[in-house]
């Protein structure tokens, strides 16, 4: 067994120990909060790093390298419940990206945050939520998996609703909490069943390991009662939390409202932990969802539903953040939609191909956020695009970084990491026209959206002439200090430089994730499939930026009043977007209110139904035992008590004739017989 193996339960351990330590400080131990945090994430990080060598350097010939830890948490009669870590390349690579990513984040935050009263409390949710992530990641146990999920998720309310004096904050931490609830219920069902049909929750375990080939022949070979094999309805009710976590249709409504949060927790949750963790649940359990009674592993109707999922997700998310004028929330949406592409990745290509693309999102949507983070900062806390402008005057570092971050997004070719990301997705999406050609279309549509909405918030936020001097008082944006620079150039080398592990000329991310051997060959970029889907997407990017800078480069409105261009041109169709479709006011209308509705109907029952029969019933009950008593009281006992009275007197007056006094017995003798006479005498 490696060190790694045996170490890698520091990786979330220590972040854990830093928030518990960090709860019991004084509010004033500012300085020694950030330490713990940040101290502990480089603990995470280094025994991340050594896990990743420990991987590289197995040189798996056919099958991924993969090692675990397996112990017992507790006896279940003549059986154990087990728990473990499992080290394998998923798990090396994921805990690198979340470790890294979060590292910088939580040094962002010194800055960030550094005039916030609760400044310790902050680092002390902030760890708890890595931790989190971070034990998710390395589990080997469903079980374990699922009780770090859950930790994420109340990290995730903590976090959201950490200025909770702001009630949209605090209905935003609400709102994310109860809904993926909601997917969580789904996932827990699906583990119950797993586990009634597998009789173990581990992943792996020497052949007897749920995801492993024995487990997986038995629940492909049951049947529901619908004709479903077990494995694709287990698949299908775990998934359900991937979609209330990952913010995927129809669970997406929570996710755009935690933009509430501080920022890092924005960066946080929407790169790093909490959305990349339904992501990684598919791509985990992608044995589960690709398993199938017959045919390809392509067909498997689990992996047909994450590819809808997500290619509608894409397109759906886009097209709202085309309307959006809050900088956050706009990157919000455009979360969302990569989650999609992310879904549909693995959906038509393999867990690799969604993995992909999580990692190098999770660098350039990092990159975003703590981008738009500085831009708020340097702008007095504004966060509406309207009130912005020429910013790339007065914060050229940002400017310089936000711009990375943008092209990845919208994937400019060959030099950024999302481009070839992306491209893999839409070239697996082409492959699997056999089955549709649908998702191939969406995923360019959704590209095109991307490339236009990011192109029109750069246009508002750092071209044209400064329009916020009326909202922030005249004062001028300034450049953020070094805390809070020096980890965007971080993250923008890596928005950069990840791409090139995945290109089709090596695709050494891919065969390293499958365990295969990479090998460098240039004319698999000049191959025919290859070259026009990337000529295509090449194509559909510069149409998405030529277009957005056509409307927005020049003619950028004067004033925050001003309607946008396409409000001017489409003026219900843009207050359709701008309202998210109504999808929140539908689900208030329809089921919230279904929900509240049945709320009062059950207080009804409950106070004068269910209420009144109870209270019926301890009336009667109360009624049957005073008649009880009386009938005790005064029918049983008065009767008894009186018969033994009569008894007693009868005894006592019985007891005068037994005195024993002779003189008596003679006296009463005498005056009967005088008695007899006189009545003889008498008759």
């Amino acid at each position: 067994m490696s060190w790694a193996i045996q170490n890698l339960f520091w990786a979330p351990l220590a972040p854990f120990l830093a928030a518990g330590l960090i709860a019991i400080a004084r509010r004033q131990q500012r300085s020694y909060a950030a330490a713990l945090a940040v101290g502990a994430m480089t603990i995470s990080l280094f025994v991340s790093v050594a896990a990743l060598v420990t991987v590289l350097r197995a040189h798996p010939q056919t099958a991924p390298y993969r090692e675990y830890f397996n112990f017992v948490w507790f006896q279940l009669g003549d059986g154990a419940l087990q728990l473990g870590w499992v080290l394998d390349p998923l798990t090396a690579l994921m805990s690198v990206m979340v470790s890294l990513v979060g590292l910088a984040i939580f040094v962002y935050s010194i800055g960030y945050m550094a005039h916030d009263e609760n400044f310790t409390r902050f680092f002390c949710f902030m760890s708890l939520f890595a931790g989190a992530m971070l034990g998710l990641v390395i589990a080997n146990s469903l079980l374990l998996l699922f009780i770090c999920w859950e930790l994420v998720g109340v990290s995730s309310y903590l976090l959201i609703g950490f200025w909770h004096q702001r009630p949209a904050a605090a209905a935003a931490a609400k709102k994310a909490f109860i809904t993926t609830r909601i997917g969580d219920m789904g996932f827990l069902l699906g583990m119950v069943w797993l586990y009634s049909e597998t009789g173990t929750l581990l992943f792996y375990n020497g052949g007897k390991g749920c995801l492993e080939a024995g487990a997986l022949g038995r629940v492909v070979s049951g049947l529901t009662i619908g004709g479903m094999a077990v494995s694709t309805a287990i698949a299908l009710l775990i998934f359900c939390g991937a979609i209330g976590k990952s913010g995927q249709l129809p669970l997406h409504v929570w996710l755009p409202d935690a933009m509430e949060g501080p920022t890092p927790v924005s960066a946080l949750i929407h790169a790093a932990t909490m959305v990349a963790a339904g992501v990684f649940l598919v791509a985990r359990l992608f044995p589960l969802f690709a398993a199938t009674s017959g045919g390809p592993a392509i067909l498997a109707t689990p992996l047909q539903v994450v590819t809808w999922v997500g290619s509608l997700t894409a397109v759906f998310a886009a097209l709202i953040a085309v309307a959006q004028t809050d900088i956050k929330r706009i990157l919000a949406y455009s979360t969302v939609s990569q989650l999609g592409f992310m879904m549909m990745g693995i959906g038509v290509g393999g867990f690799a191909v969604g993995i992909f693309h999580l990692i190098t999102h999770a660098f350039f949507k990092a990159l975003l956020f703590l981008g738009a983070g500085s831009v708020i900062h340097g702008c007095n806390g504004q966060q509406d695009i309207r009130f912005m402008g020429g910013l790339r005057r007065f914060m050229p570092l940002t400017f310089a970084t936000y711009a990375i971050g943008m092209m990845a997004l919208a994937g400019v070719p060959l030099f950024f990491s999302g481009f070839w990301s992306k491209d893999e997705i839409l070239h697996s999406a082409l492959k699997y026209s056999e089955v549709s050609q649908w998702p191939f279309f969406l995923g360019l549509f959704g590209a095109l959206l991307t490339a236009f909405y990011m192109t029109r918030q750069m246009c508002y936020v750092f071209f044209g002439q400064y329009r916020g001097a009326e909202k922030a008082g005249g004062a001028h944006p300034h450049e953020s200090p070094p805390v809070m620079t020096v980890p965007l150039i971080v993250l923008s080398v890596g928005a950069v430089m990840l791409g090139f592990l995945g290109t089709p000329a090596w695709p050494w991310f891919d065969s390293w994730l499958t365990g295969h051997h990479a090998r460098l060959d240039w004319g698999a970029l000049f191959e025919k499939h290859t070259l026009s889907v990337m000529a295509l997407s090449a194509a559909t990017v510069a149409a998405g930026i030529a277009q957005a800078w056509w409307l927005y480069g020049k003619r950028l409105p004067a004033n925050p009043e001003t309607k946008d261009i396409l409000e001017e041109a489409f003026p219900r169709l843009f207050n359709l977007l701008r309202r998210k479709l109504f999808v929140d006011e539908f689900y208030e209308a329809t089921l919230i209110r279904l929900n509240r509705w049945a709320a009062i109907v059950c207080d009804t029952f409950d106070r004068f139904v269910w209420q009144g029969i109870v209270m019926l019933a301890a009336y009667t009950i109360i009624g049957v035992s005073w008649l009880g008593r009386f009938t005790d009281d005064y029918i049983v006992n008065g009767g008894f008590n009186g018969g033994c009275e009569t008894i007693r007197k009868g005894g006592g007056w019985m007891s005068t004739l037994q005195s024993g006094n002779v003189q008596s017995w003679l006296r009463t003798i005498g005056l009967a017989l005088a008695a007899l006479v006189i009545y003889l005498s008498w008759a």
